[in-house]
């Protein structure tokens, strides 16, 4: 009995390679082999690895394998995928799926609907499809042919449309019917000989803005019809008993036999028009308001983060106030300037209380913050250390030094119950290269003007009072964001301006000086 219990322990604790059986998958992009993707089967349902898929789409990956997520980018748009979630969060929207994200040693899989998803589609300008195990990739058509019938009474070509598209159809001659898709994009040329006694041959190709759909008839060809049926467009030809209605006959010179094969070039061979049945996915459910949101003229909000507060007092040094008050006292400031200017303006404490530094990001997302500044004192080992410094966030440090100050600010995060979850993180992500430009050049402004005021006291060095630096209360922040360090409170010197009134009055009204210039460098207010 005990050999039985180890037995189905063992089974249930195999890793997820050995529960689910893995395969290989094609990838075809514009209708090239691009080789194979690991694969495997769940509850009918098939899963990629979605980072060697993103990549052959030349799209970015930050994968987590301990954790077991993802995060997949394209231009335009990113996604965060978790196992064992049936869901994935993209562009902040939660979008159901049809089975569960697996985690499998250090790769992650999740169901190939996802890279199907019309935000997917939309962010490469591409069509993807999935059919006979092959996640095929092409232009974002609107028209393709599909597939052939050849009866004993008629023949029929199938073509696929997006949508519904406009198309006229005449029969240019005794041989000859042609079809034009005005506007139209075709996914793969196509031609091909019937040889058959209702439809000889046709071509299907790009002309212009246009397709053009050219069918040779067949001897027996006495009625043909081309229209919609059941979604796809059908052309039918037949000689009798069938409801077909011909087309006004035009007169025209009969087509030569020699004009009928100069259509079927040799250069465009049966081979080099294979092409799969294109299968749409239903589109899967996206969970957004059905009703579009109404943009209003409203003032610009800035949301003013005053660092550390409660159990978290940031830096300290004796004979000195604490960071947490330092940095809510020249926030006050920041704030009551920023309000004469006419800016809707919050703050994400106004006492000595402690924010965690996901409940900082969110509060501003919440706020709709145009733009978030984070408020601090620096401190540093060496005492020499001094001088007014302004972060942006970016993965890599500026230096060793402001690495440093990152890791110190990020401290915070020991005095929160409960760190916020990378999903959490990574959801409220701020899209770091799309506001990565912003916040530099509000940082500019910011130290040109603290630079500029007078009786502050601290040095604000031009060449590098600007810094990078991957700070965790920027990161989930969706808007320009920037992390003032106003002096070093490990240094007398900054330490005395800091605790000076009047100085710190000063600080306030520099930064905020610099936010308005900011604003209108980049025409935000008159």
């Amino acid at each position: 009995m005990r050999k039985v219990i180890l037995g189905l322990l063992s089974v249930l604790f195999l890793p997820a390679a050995f529960l689910h059986a893995q395969g290989k998958t094609d990838v075809y992009i514009l209708g090239r082999d691009k080789g194979t993707v690991s694969s495997m089967q769940t509850s009918g349902v098939t899963l990629l690895d979605a980072r060697a898929v993103t990549k052959k789409l030349g799209g970015s990956v930050e994968l987590y394998a301990a954790a077991k997520q993802i995060k997949v980018a394209f231009p335009g748009m990113y996604a965060v995928l978790s196992a064992p979630l049936d869901e994935a969060v993209v562009n902040a929207q939660t979008v159901k799926l049809p089975a569960e994200v697996v985690a499998s040693g250090s790769k992650i899989f999740v169901p190939v609907q996802f890279f199907m998803l019309p935000q997917v589609e939309k962010a490469l300008d591409r069509q993807i499809t999935f059919e006979n195990n092959a996640l095929i990739v092409e232009k974002n058509f609107t028209v393709a042919f599909t597939d052939k019938e050849q009866k004993e009474k008629y023949d029929r070509l199938h073509f696929f449309q997006k949508g519904e598209i406009a198309f006229t159809s005449q029969q240019k001659n005794k041989h000859t019917v042609e079809v034009v898709f005005p506007n139209a994009v075709l996914k793969r040329s196509a031609s091909q000989r019937l040889k058959d006694d209702f439809i000889r041959s046709f071509t299907l190709t790009q002309h212009g803005k246009d397709v053009r759909l050219k069918v040779i008839l067949g001897k027996k060809a006495k009625t043909w019809r081309f229209a919609e049926e059941n979604g796809e467009l059908v052309f039918a030809a037949a000689e009798k008993d069938l409801p077909l209605v011909s087309s006004s006959s035009v007169n025209a010179e009969p087509e030569t036999e020699a004009a009928e094969e100069l259509d079927l070039s040799p250069s465009v061979q049966e081979e080099d028009l294979q092409t799969l049945p294109v299968m749409k996915a239903e589109p899967l459910p996206v969970m957004i308001s059905a009703e579009p949101e109404i943009k209003e003229k409203r003032k610009l909000r800035i949301m003013i983060d005053p660092g550390h507060g409660g159990k978290d007092p940031g830096a300290t040094r004796r004979g000195s106030a604490q960071e947490k008050a330092l940095n809510l006292t020249v926030s006050k400031h920041l704030y009551n300037y920023l309000k004469k200017q006419g800016f809707d303006v919050k703050m994400t404490r106004d006492k000595d209380e402690f924010v965690t530094l996901a409940g900082r990001s969110k509060m501003a997302n919440d706020f709709k913050a145009d733009l978030f500044v984070s408020v601090h004192t620096n401190a540093a080992r060496r005492a020499a250390a001094n001088g007014f410094e302004v972060y942006f966030r970016s993965d890599k440090a500026t230096d060793k030094e402001a690495a440093e100050v990152a890791a110190f600010e990020n401290e915070a995060l020991q005095y929160e119950e409960a760190h916020y979850s990378f999903v959490d993180m990574l959801l409220e992500s701020m899209a770091k290269n799309e506001f990565m430009n912003e916040s530099s050049k509000l940082a500019g402004h910011i130290r040109n003007y603290v630079y500029k005021e007078p009786g502050i006291g601290i040095a604000v060095r031009q060449n590098n009072a600007i810094r990078q630096a991957n700070f965790y209360v920027l990161r989930g922040v969706k808007a320009p964001a920037v992390l003032v360090e106003m002096g070093y409170i490990s240094s007398a010197k900054d330490r005395a301006r800091l605790n000076n009134k009047a100085a710190q009055k000063r600080m306030g009204d520099g930064i905020g000086k610099g936010i308005v210039s900011y604003l209108k460098a980049e025409r935000k207010i008159p």
